[in-house]
């Protein structure tokens, strides 16, 4: 098994917890083949900050102190574990990506030598949609209703896509953790919007995040829904494992019943990443034995 997304500690990350030694620990002993770090980007703007954050005096300096140790940590880590377990090193995009932030992320890859990238979409108008439930009421009163802030995430999606063409793109319907249960999250307008940005993740060769964090936060399914496997399996786009970790005891999470839940929706094998003498790898996983 492995992961692609996950990694988070508390070490670096505010709203989680662990080092990230005991989460790299944690994932040899579930042992797994695979483990990617994919610590959160700072945030170049203190609009973008979480309440968490401003409560405990975070400012945008802090955030990129700690990435910038994060970097360290999570290299002198990967040659540690050489051997043993393979790591990579990788980070996740918060914001959705004007110009500058663009080029900040493309930066951050240059100069701290990340592995690989996972592009995610956290903000719709500026508001987080994923951290509070209020925070997502919000940013569909912004929109003006739910199915034109799910139109206009899967839109930003396919613009971060384009733009940042990240090897992996993180909790594709992110936007249902907070919605009502039982509302239509697939509608016309919505699947145009979703069937756009699944097209520039085949376009731009990206992976997709069968997220198992769904059901560790109550949902009865993981990212993505049905519906979305069901679309990238007919535009050929390819799966990776995700357990979006947040601390050393949800590294793993899920991965069996995840695998289970690809070969029910027509997916029989998966994306692994890794690294070769010349780079970064791609290597397809059967699922099934």
């Amino acid at each position: 098994m492995l992961s692609l997304h996950g990694g988070h500690s508390g070490e670096f990350c505010e709203h989680a917890s662990g080092t990230l030694r005991e989460t790299i620990e944690a994932a040899a002993t579930a042992e797994l083949r695979v483990y990617g770090l994919t610590e959160h980007a700072p945030r170049s703007d203190a609009r973008f900050l979480y309440d968490s954050e401003r409560a405990k005096g975070y400012d945008v300096e802090r955030l990129h102190e700690e990435f910038e140790a994060y970097s360290r940590e999570s290299l002198r880590l990967q040659r540690h574990m050489r051997g043993s377990l393979e790591i990579l090193r990788g980070f996740e995009t918060e914001a959705v990506p004007a110009s500058s932030y663009l080029e900040s992320m493309l930066a951050l890859r240059r100069e701290h030598k990340f592995d690989y990238l996972v592009g995610s979409v956290h903000h719709v108008r500026d508001i987080p949609i994923d951290e509070t439930p209020q925070h997502f009421r919000e940013a569909v009163a912004a929109c003006n209703g739910l199915e034109p802030l799910m139109e206009r995430y899967f839109r930003l999606v396919e613009e971060m896509i384009r733009s940042v063409r990240p090897e992996i793109v993180g909790h594709l319907d992110l936007p249902k953790l907070h919605a009502p249960r039982g509302a239509d999250l697939c509608t016309l307008k919505i699947r145009r919007a979703a069937e756009a940005a699944i097209e520039a993740a085949k376009a731009n060769s990206c992976i997709l995040d069968l997220n198992t964090a769904g059901w560790r936060k109550g949902l009865p399914e993981p990212f993505p829904s049905p519906w979305l496997v069901r679309l990238a399996v007919e535009a050929g786009v390819h799966f990776c494992f995700g357990d979006d970790s947040h601390a050393p005891s949800q590294v793993g999470y899920g991965l069996a019943r995840a695998r289970q839940y690809l070969l029910d929706h027509g997916v029989n094998s998966i994306t692994a990443l890794g690294l070769g003498q010349s780079g970064l790898e791609r290597r397809q996983v059967p699922l099934e034995a």
